[in-house]
């Protein structure tokens, strides 16, 4: 556990892209192989309109870091933070409620939160549009979405109190998992339910991607399945009836071009429950 402690406090940007660029491969790979669903789509066009969104969010993360940065170091300094206040832990239970933390708050609760405000929904929706899931959709996020979710994960780190080398740690699961819960791979049904509840498995997130309410308003999790379970959102959809997508932008010319995509925010919406 120590030298994952040591590594992760010092681990290398180019470290942290082979994390993103090595998961989607393998994760393109094994799609490929084992499908979710066979569909029919050009696969490279759609590809390189996630690839698009997903190098703008390294880049709001990369301009934003020192945030990050400054506010873990505050953390730590000023002994402030849940974490801080804990009495004495091993390491390694130290390293899952951190990780537990940071998924609350910078993953649910962003993610919750985007789903009932409607000015953060008019962002998140881009995501939703995509009706093609497999593991480029993963970081299918529009701009201001990453700033939403940067914010989020910066009061994260503030309320847990996590040092950086946890929130760096906590970023590259966060990419991994993301990656294999959009992958659109077929796991064996018992292992992929006995997975749910742990983590956030791909039969569970690809419910959240089904077209219509109320299904579209669950399992919000990114890594753990716990907060889903505990605030219950989680909620179970058979393969056989999702249709992904999100319905008010249905038509390839809204969900399919990249310029329509960033647009999506700053028109008028469509949306019945955010209206």
């Amino acid at each position: 556990m120590n030298d994952i402690i040591a590594y992760f406090s010092i681990i290398p940007s180019t470290h942290r892209s082979l994390i993103l660029v090595g998961g989607i491969t393998i994760f393109w790979l094994i799609e490929n192989t084992f499908p979710f669903f066979r569909m029919s789509y050009k696969k490279w066009h759609h590809a390189g309109i996630n690839f698009f969104l997903t190098f703008t969010t390294i880049i709001v993360n990369f301009v934003l870091a020192f945030i990050l940065i400054k506010t873990a170091n505050w953390t730590t300094e000023n002994h402030f933070g849940l974490l801080q206040w804990l009495p004495e832990l091993p390491i390694w239970v130290y390293t899952i409620v951190g990780l537990l933390l940071l998924d609350l708050i910078g993953a649910y609760l962003a993610h919750y939160v985007q789903h009932k405000i409607k000015f953060l929904w008019r962002f998140h929706i881009v995501h939703h549009t995509d009706t093609w899931i497999d593991t480029t959709t993963a970081n299918r996020h529009h701009p201001g979405e990453s700033i939403i979710r940067f914010l989020f994960t910066t009061l994260g780190v503030l309320i847990a109190g996590s040092p950086m080398w946890m929130v760096f740690l906590y970023q590259s699961l966060s990419v991994i998992f993301s990656q294999f819960n959009h992958a659109n791979i077929s796991l064996p049904d018992k292992l992929d339910h006995f997975l749910s509840y742990f983590i956030i498995s791909p039969n569970m997130h690809k419910v959240h991607h089904h077209y219509v309410l109320p299904y579209t308003d669950s399992n919000y999790g990114n890594i753990f399945s716990v907060w889903d379970r505990l605030f219950g959102t989680f909620t179970t959809l058979s393969k056989e009836k999702i249709v992904y997508g999100v319905d008010t932008h249905m038509a390839a010319e809204e969900n399919n071009q990249l310029k329509n995509l960033l647009q999506i925010p700053f028109q008028k919406s469509r949306s019945i429950k955010n209206s």
